[in-house]
């Protein structure tokens, strides 16, 4: 017998009929992230000052993109990947094994970057770590 596919999404705000309305669903639902993600970039020149501000080291725009595109890997990886389906110990080996990838990552983009500014900055820097 065939394993039923959950047919809802946002937590089960929207509740769909078939599989095929619940692709398109999450595909609009992908779209809508993207066309965010697009007209912010095109017009961050335009933006109210809080999206200039710093928060944690980068802008808020910076992290408005982060967490969208996070949003939209979790949807990516939870729909079309049929993550929702599978056993709690399976779902929790992804999850924070990317968590932990991505954590990981960052630090380094910042440690580095940050020392490469300073280098450009002020010059050649030793550090002692």
């Amino acid at each position: 017998m065939a394993h039923a596919h959950k047919l809802e999404i946002l937590r089960g705000t929207i509740k769909f009929k078939s599989n095929t309305q619940k692709i398109w669903g999450v595909l609009i639902l992908l779209a809508i992230i993207t066309t965010v993600e697009v007209l912010l970039g095109i017009y961050k020149f335009q933006l109210p000052e809080f999206f200039t501000s710093h928060f944690l080291g980068m802008k808020v725009l910076n992290w408005v993109f982060i967490v969208l595109t996070i949003v939209k890997a979790y949807y990516i990886t939870w729909d079309f990947m049929h993550m929702r389906d599978e056993k709690p110990a399976l779902k929790r080996m992804v999850v924070w094994t990317a968590v932990f990838l991505i954590c990981y990552l960052a630090f380094i983009l910042l440690q580095e970057g940050g020392y490469i500014f300073d280098v450009y900055d002020n010059g050649y820097i030793k550090r002692d770590f």
